[in-house]
């Protein structure tokens, strides 16, 4: 993200996800929060994947969104097995970055996935 206030509420969710995984309190909320700075950064993608996480977050109480995986020799993909803290500090974490190339596409990814498991 490019605002520093929109970083220091990313940073603070991270904090709180470390501690208190995705049960922590007002998760959600931080969410809604940092989506409304992303609308301010007129970030489409990045809007996008918050929204959708915190409803995957309030349908499932869990973070356990398949969208990483790992290729082997022939290419192919097979899925990673991430506890739901892991995934989230690391979608949150490519957000912190997310005008990066590598990381806009696994944020992609991660909306994609978020999309299936929500529609």
């Amino acid at each position: 993200m490019k605002l520093e206030a929109a970083n220091k509420k990313l940073n603070s969710i991270i904090k709180k996800v470390e501690k208190d995984g995705v049960q922590a309190k007002k998760l959600v909320e931080d969410l809604k929060e940092l989506r409304a700075f992303a609308l301010e950064e007129q970030d489409p993608l990045v809007t996008k994947v918050l929204r959708l996480s915190y409803e995957f977050l309030t349908e499932n109480n869990t973070f356990s969104v398949q969208a990483q995986y790992e290729e082997d020799e022939e290419e192919n993909e097979y899925p990673l097995e991430i506890e739901d803290n892991e995934n989230l500090l690391y979608l949150l974490n490519l957000l912190l970055r997310s005008d990066h190339k590598i990381n806009r596409e696994e944020i992609k990814d991660y909306r994609s996935a978020l999309k299936l498991e929500l529609y």
